[in-house]
């Protein structure tokens, strides 16, 4: 399972629209690894002469590396974290991921490209 539900937030989804703030709260709670990760990483880009960011340390574990890949193969989560941050949130393997702000749009056209893909494999990522 992504995420874990609380009743409450449950019952209002069932009654229609949620807002961003309830569907983060249990993102965040949800996910607090791969919410960490994410969080230090726009934090970061916010204050990047670059106006991005990127996270390289692997997860300690395989759980952890199942919260990044839950986080960003939602589109639902994916977007809602990048309207929290007011960024883009890019994802390249099991820890790469970035963060941009809106004036970063050339770096991030590179950072997603099949080029900066294909660089950035190695053999130690092939089970990643």
């Amino acid at each position: 399972m992504s995420l874990t539900v609380s009743p409450e937030l449950l019952e209002k989804a069932e009654q229609g629209p949620v807002e961003d703030a309830d569907f983060i709260v249990c993102v965040r709670e949800s996910l607090p690894y791969a919410w960490n990760v994410v969080s230090d990483v726009a934090e970061r880009a916010r204050s990047a002469e670059a106006g991005f960011e990127t996270n390289e340390v692997p997860p300690p574990g395989e759980a952890e590396r199942g919260q990044l890949l839950r986080l960003v193969g939602s589109d639902a989560m994916r977007a809602a974290v990048e309207r929290h941050f007011g960024m883009r949130l890019a994802f390249q393997n099991c820890h790469r991921l970035a963060m941009f702000t809106p004036a970063a749009e050339d770096a991030h056209g590179r950072f997603v490209s099949p080029r900066a893909q294909l660089l950035n494999q190695s053999p130690e990522l092939v089970d990643c």
